[in-house]
């Protein structure tokens, strides 16, 4: 870990030179890449210097204490100081491993977030409405930005499908670990005997493709034009502005009817479109990278279900933290920055400890 953070303050002292360099200041694309740099690897340096610093007074202080002929008020001043130094030092260098973790690129991206109707029938589509709000609630107390792109209605105005665009700063960082099955316990509203039912929703966070992410050939696109339809099934629009988008080499389809406009749906199906088809691709890398990590290492299979929402009860677990919450009420409000960072924390720990365990097999390897 030290010889890496050596590399990097020295990366970050040849960031500051170049900034100063006139050779470099007249090129406008340069200064903003350098500058950008910058402001990423500062964190991790400032974290670093703070590290050194503790390391030197952990240092002075043992010498003190080597020293039989040292001050006694000295010694004890030292003496004090060591275990909260030893601690500190400790801390700071967890800090450090996790800053060193390889970064996510799609962390700095907007998302389009899917929620669909599951198991449950009506009660199921509530439910999928109800995990639209909290949601879109979330984003606005984020002071994200958000779209609703297309959206389908169950019979008794619940939500069939969802298709949600939120923009805004480290949108994707945030919200990554929502994809998966939640579950609902809870009476519906469509039950007379008042007897609790199981539904469930799926949610699926892809960051949004950009055009130098993914390249589509419009001779691979087939477009259809339709009349949207609202809740209930009824005709909203009988001049067929909803657009289908087919592509043909994956079989993807995907409709947008919300625009009054044909060409805004348009924009808005292709949109959605980009994002999925990254998303098969970056699916595809990462299970050639889990398969070969797996053979090497071993990996346990995760539960599909992530998260149950107890009504009743009051209570959200999640099942990758193993943890309930006692607070639905503001959850479903949209109050979700206690839960997501405690996963934040979760998944981080997990990629330090595969970190080591793949130190480990090389060291072993290396034998």
């Amino acid at each position: 870990m030290l010889q890496e953070l050596k590399t990097v303050e020295e990366r970050y002292r040849q960031v500051i030179s170049l900034l100063s360099d006139p050779a470099i200041t007249s090129n406008a694309q340069k200064i903003k890449e350098l500058a950008r740099e910058r402001a990423e690897l500062e964190p991790l340096i400032k974290k670093y210097e703070e590290f050194k610093k503790v390391g030197k007074d952990l240092e002075e202080s043992s010498s003190i204490l080597s020293d039989a002929g040292s001050d006694p008020e000295l010694r004890r001043l030292a003496e004090a100081e060591l275990e909260l130094l030893k601690s500190k030092k400790n801390s700071l260098e967890q800090e450090l491993k996790v800053m060193l973790l390889p970064k996510d690129p799609n962390d700095e991206k907007n998302v389009i977030l899917e929620i669909r109707a599951g198991a449950g029938g009506d009660e199921a589509s509530l439910f999928a409405q109800d995990l639209l709000r909290m949601y879109t609630r979330y984003a606005e107390q984020k002071g994200w930005k958000w779209e609703l792109m297309d959206v389908s209605y169950s019979p008794i105005g619940g939500v069939k499908e969802a298709i949600v665009n939120i923009q805004g700063k480290r949108v994707y960082s945030w919200l990554k670990y929502e994809s998966g099955v939640h579950r609902v316990q809870r009476v519906p509203r469509t039950e007379a005997s008042g007897r609790i039912h199981t539904s469930t929703a799926t949610v699926a966070v892809l960051p949004e493709a950009e055009d130098i992410d993914l390249k589509i050939d419009p001779k691979d696109l087939k477009l259809e034009a339709f009349g949207a339809s609202g809740p209930g099934g009824q005709n909203v629009n009988r001049n067929y502005t909803a657009i289908r988008i087919s592509h043909k080499p994956s079989g993807l389809v995907v409709s947008c009817q919300d625009e009054k406009s044909q060409h805004r749906n348009k924009e808005k199906a292709l949109k959605i479109l980009r994002a999925r088809l990254m998303d098969i691709a970056q699916n595809e890398q990462h299970s050639r990278i889990s398969q070969d990590r797996k053979r090497q290492v071993g990996s346990g299979e995760r539960s599909e279900k992530i998260r149950t929402y107890n009504f009743p009860q009051s209570r959200i677990t999640d099942h990758r933290l193993n943890e309930s919450f006692h607070n639905l009420e503001a959850i479903m409000d949209g109050d979700l920055d206690e839960l997501i960072e405690k996963l934040v924390i979760y998944y981080q720990t997990r990629a330090l400890e595969e970190d080591k365990s793949h130190e480990t097999l090389n060291q072993s390897l290396e034998l």
